[in-house]
């Protein structure tokens, strides 16, 4: 089954699940919290990829060994038996039964079935793009770097034709020089800490849908000092008013929003008649 996102960001908003939905004794980056995340909506998932000492991709957030283990650790020094043992820990810090996932596992649980945001590309660029060929999934995945030139370079050397967005905090032309790479550019991440930003605006968006490119919002918040999206977060959708964060984001015309409050979000979006972009259907 082939799947276009263009085509599904020019019919609704698209929901990416940060890690899934995570919760209670449920784990971020599970089986379990991808599952969650379907069920409650999302149309996208969004996946962290790491490696082990034997070379196998594995789904972790790098540098979180210690926090969501609780074994002082580091994966990337662990053969993929020592991992096997490794077990997640819930939000009192207890063990849970849910080990990591590898990137073959998730990729062939979620084939045809939802678009995969795959997070830390950067990392392991040619692994990656080597297992997005090995499944097929090409039409699926979405990856994204930082426009730092040596990424580019990568892009181009090792995945020219899986679907890319940028990480950007301005312009700068990067818009315009993306264009001119031998890169699948179908979009931008834009990340600003404030509306007066070039990039926060509503000028600057229909810009990008002008050249036919989709729009990434962070609603998630990692960090409040860390603002993602002018302030227009999750935190403020859910503590003060949805108008003012997840409705900011879609009448501003995002595409794609990334949040880690899948189900308050998708229904947020469809009570108010935003989710969807023709009403006719």
């Amino acid at each position: 089954m082939a799947m276009d996102l263009k085509q599904a960001a020019s019919e609704r908003i698209i929901i990416a699940a940060h890690r899934g939905v995570a919760g209670g004794n449920i784990p971020c980056n599970t089986i379990a919290a991808y599952d969650a995340a379907l069920s409650q909506g999302a149309d996208m998932i969004e996946i962290d990829a790491n490696m082990s000492a034997d070379g196998t991709l594995f789904v972790f957030h790098p540098k979180m060994e210690k926090r969501q283990l609780g074994v002082d650790c580091n994966i990337r020094e662990m053969t993929d038996e020592q991992i096997a043992e490794l077990r997640y820990q819930n939000y009192d810090r207890d063990p849970t039964e849910w080990g990591l996932c590898k990137l073959d596992e998730v990729f062939e649980r979620y084939k045809n079935r939802c678009f995969i945001n795959v997070d830390k590309f950067w990392d392991f660029p040619k692994e990656i793009s080597d297992a997005i060929r090995r499944h097929n999934m090409l039409d699926q995945i979405v990856v994204k770097t930082s426009p730092k030139k040596e990424f580019l370079d990568i892009i181009e050397s090792y995945a020219p034709e899986i679907p890319y967005l940028p990480i950007i905090k301005k312009d700068q032309g990067l818009h315009e020089m993306l264009k001119g790479r031998n890169i699948n550019y179908i979009g931008v991440e834009l990340v600003f800490d404030n509306e007066n930003n070039e990039i926060g605006t509503e000028d600057y968006v229909r810009r990008l849908h002008a050249d036919g490119k989709l729009v990434w919002a962070n609603a998630i918040v990692y960090n409040y000092k860390a603002v993602l999206a002018g302030g227009h977060s999750d935190d403020y959708s859910i503590a003060y008013d949805p108008e003012g964060g997840w409705g900011w984001l879609a009448d501003r015309g995002d595409d794609i929003i990334q949040t880690d409050w899948t189900l308050a979000m998708r229904l947020f979006l469809e009570q108010t008649g935003r989710r969807f972009k023709n009403k006719n259907k």
